[in-house]
């Protein structure tokens, strides 16, 4: 049975294609969970892709994962990243490394996006490539023992 990847996206992302694409870009959530499935499979990984706007159910998804063995966990927190001391002790709290994703690069932006509670507690970070940063962190996860 494969390793599982959980690719958890935050608040807003269900609005990708539509929202800010000159920030985001003009892939939806659904084009990325696509182009993850086709790496995925190339990489020998599973994929569970889930959004939500809501910041209890990002951490129930990462006790989740630890509980059912995940690999890793993409988390694009979205704004969360910067106030959400729940996620950072939902990380911490975990043995699953977190890779942190965001499609734009956070600290070419707004002051208030430099802080990443996230990045505080996660395995690593990627960011700035629109929608390859999710498959440059698929590739990271697929790699780590």
């Amino acid at each position: 049975m494969p390793a599982t990847i959980y690719v958890l996206n935050g608040p807003n992302l269900n609005l990708l294609g539509m929202r800010e694409p000159d920030v985001y870009g003009a892939d939806t959530l659904d084009d990325i969970a696509g182009m993850l499935e086709d790496r995925a499979r190339e990489l020998g990984v599973e994929v569970e892709v889930r959004q939500s706007n809501h910041e209890g159910h990002l951490v129930d998804w990462l006790h989740e994962a630890q509980a059912e063995g995940a690999r890793a966990v993409l988390l694009n927190a979205a704004a969360f990243t910067h106030t959400s001391v729940a996620l950072y002790d939902a990380i911490r709290a975990i043995r699953t490394p977190v890779i942190e994703v965001h499609l734009s690069n956070p600290h070419a932006r707004e002051a208030f996006r430099h802080k990443s509670y996230v990045a505080m507690a996660a395995h690593g970070s990627i960011s700035g490539f629109g929608a390859q940063s999710y498959v440059l962190a698929l590739e990271a996860a697929a790699r780590l023992p």
